[in-house]
């Protein structure tokens, strides 16, 4: 009697083993279940990135402020009736690339229906429109499962924003797995891509309140800025502005060259210089080769892409991106 029960017991132990095995992500999750569905992505996206290149930098950011709420589950995706949802906050109200993802939703919904998560899909996208632009590849383990929960306030509170100081940065960091490394090439994907006039507009403008400009912004820049750029007080919201000017379409080291002479576009930009740890990592960075860059941005990548990913039972497969299933 006492041996059957150890057996049942070690029996039970060992499928709970399998379930955790199978439960994590993996490369080539879809081979049996839809093993089309990554050439589907990469096609899609070869066939249309040229047409808006600039989408590479939308979709890392996109993948970027998913994974920083509730983990890499595409919350940023779904649609609220009252506004209320991960894109409604104001750190989402400039991303873009919602009809890109979903026109691959569709398409792999037609190979295979209810199979590949729009989380998956997100992820796969960001890394194959970043390659596709010039930049580096990293490895995308699959089998994520989409969230059912999408939350304004969430979204708020977790996501860096342009004016984060470094203590914030490490923190909102930090609560995700990243350390400071992570940070620094993280940023890194500053180097492609635009932002708007009102981003900076209180360290051209009015720092402090009193009309002056941030002294860590170099003068020279700044200047620049005011009398070619963000010109108009009136439509900052809508002037668009390099991040890393003359190479904003390459994948390079240049945005470290800029941060480094204190042009750096944002707050959290600069607030990179602020610590010894994250100045001397950027350094470190500018010593060495692109080639360096590429694999170091992966590895953080990958790390990223993992953060708190639902799997197994988890979450669901949505079959549209921006509505969970009824």
């Amino acid at each position: 009697m006492k041996m059957g029960s150890n057996f049942r017991f070690l029996s039970l132990c060992l499928l709970a083993l399998i379930a955790s095995t199978h439960a994590q992500l993996q490369l080539g999750f879809y081979a049996k279940s839809c093993p089309n569905a990554e050439q589907i992505v990469l096609k899609f996206v070869h066939d249309h990135i040229h047409n808006a290149p600039s989408l590479a930098a939308a979709l890392i950011r996109m993948h970027f402020h998913d994974c920083f709420v509730r983990g890499c589950d595409a919350s940023v995706l779904l649609n609220s009736t009252t506004n209320q949802a991960e894109k409604n906050a104001p750190p989402n109200l400039t991303v873009r690339g919602f009809d890109f993802i979903d026109r691959i939703k569709s398409l792999v919904e037609a190979e295979c229906p209810g199979v590949v998560s729009c989380a998956d899909i997100l992820t796969l996208s960001a890394r194959d429109t970043i390659v596709a632009t010039g930049g580096p590849f990293w490895k995308v383990p699959t089998g994520r499962r989409d969230g059912v929960i999408s939350n304004l306030t969430e979204a708020r509170d977790n996501i860096p924003a342009p004016s984060s100081n470094f203590t914030t940065l490490q923190t909102l960091f930090a609560n995700q797995g990243l350390d400071l490394k992570d940070l620094v090439l993280l940023s890194g994907a500053h180097t492609i891509g635009i932002a708007h006039c009102s981003s900076l507009s209180n360290r051209l403008f009015n720092f402090t309140g009193k009309g002056d400009q941030d002294p860590s912004l170099d003068s020279e820049y700044a200047a620049n800025l005011k009398a070619f750029k963000c010109t108009d007080l009136n439509k900052l919201n809508t002037t668009k502005i390099e991040m890393d000017p003359g190479s904003r379409k390459t994948f390079d080291l240049s945005y470290y060259s800029h941060v480094i002479k204190r042009r750096g576009l944002f707050e959290s930009d600069a607030a990179l210089l602020t610590n010894s740890v994250t100045k001397a990592q950027i350094i470190e960075l500018l010593e060495g080769s692109v080639e360096n860059f590429f694999a170091e941005f992966a590895t953080s990548m990958e790390k990223m892409g993992r953060i708190n990913v639902k799997t197994g039972t988890e979450g669901e497969i949505r079959k549209h991106c921006a509505f969970v299933n009824s």
